[in-house]
């Protein structure tokens, strides 16, 4: 309840605003309520815990797809989610170059199809790679060969069966590919307005850039939208961890490499290398308590003594000289 006032203080306040001296207060203006615009042409389908979930199962996907290209490739590929964002499906399209490798594929139990795109850019450092060059920046503008577009398909079936390592946490899914198509103003699968969101992915290899990325359309998840919500989680899967671990190594262990052991060096003329004949000595210039040089694909990692490991030949590593590796480890 306010202060009652007294007759003498009303009798004050009243000859104060007949003489000027108080004022009346103006009443301020009510504040107009907020209205935010709607585009009904792009509907947010996709909440934030959506984004959030699909943001963390894309970076178990990069993760994995790093490792298999490392493997193949035999040079350290990185890749890692930069952005995800929700757009129209014409958007999308419009919004990757032409030609490009757009493959689509189904996410069994989801309805639907995705799409995963790898541009031009990826694409030719990679086969660059695997016929045998160093995978430089490659700017090309034409249209892909059939042995080029059948390589990467190949590779791209790949990475695409690694989104069910990926998805395993939220879902069970299983992978299977469809189809493949270099100009994506073909692929008219869904309604140009069709809500979709787009996961773009930087691929970093021999210190060059490019992109891939991913389209998850709206209608292709809606069924299963609630298992896109994750409730925090207090217990901790060891054991599928351990299996992972398990599949991670027994995969790397099937990577065969070139390695050799460099006893020393020498510099003979080309008269008496020619007379050469069993049991003929030759002087190196290392000691025999000098470590040997052990080379990984002609590049030198180790230092290492020689040795024996029961009736074979054998090497002990006194010396990590590749500091590379370690760090990727």
């Amino acid at each position: 309840m306010g202060e009652i006032l007294s007759q003498s203080e009303i009798d004050a306040l009243l000859s104060a605003l007949s003489s000027g001296e108080l004022s009346l207060e103006e009443k301020p203006e009510e504040t107009k309520q907020k209205v935010k615009k709607y585009d009904f042409k792009r509907p947010n389908k996709f909440s934030k815990e959506h984004v959030k979930t699909l943001e963390m199962v894309h970076e178990n996907f990069a993760r994995i797809a790093s490792n298999y290209l490392t493997a193949n490739l035999r040079t350290s590929v990185q890749i890692k989610v930069i952005s995800t964002e929700q757009l129209t499906y014409e958007e999308f399209i419009h919004s990757i170059p032409n030609p490009t490798i757009l493959v689509t594929y189904f996410l069994e139990p989801f309805n639907g199809i995705f799409l995963f795109e790898t541009g031009p850019q990826f694409v030719f450092q990679v086969i660059d790679i695997l016929f045998g060059g160093e995978g430089k920046e490659l700017i090309k503008v034409r249209e892909f060969t059939e042995i080029e577009k059948n390589i990467i398909k190949k590779i791209n079936i790949k990475l695409i069966e690694s989104l069910k390592l990926a998805w395993e946490d939220i879902i069970d899914v299983e992978p299977r590919f469809d189809s493949l198509e270099t100009n994506p103003v073909l692929n008219q699968f869904l309604a140009p307005n069709e809500p979709v969101e787009l996961i773009t992915m930087q691929v970093q290899i021999n210190n060059n850039q490019s992109f891939i990325n991913m389209c998850i359309p709206y209608i292709s998840v809606e069924k299963y939208i609630d298992r896109l919500i994750i409730q925090y989680r207090t217990n901790v899967k060891t054991e599928l961890d351990n299996s992972i671990t398990k599949k991670l190594e027994k995969n790397i262990m099937n990577v065969e490499v070139n390695t050799h052991v460099e006893l020393g060096k020498s510099l003979i003329t080309v008269k008496d290398f020619l007379n050469l004949n069993v049991g003929d000595c030759i002087k190196l210039n290392t000691k025999i308590s000098d470590s040997l040089n052990y080379y990984i694909e002609n590049k030198l990692h180790y230092k290492v003594y020689p040795g024996s490991i029961g009736k074979k030949l054998g090497i002990q590593i006194s010396n990590i000289l590749d500091k590379d590796v370690e760090d990727d480890e």
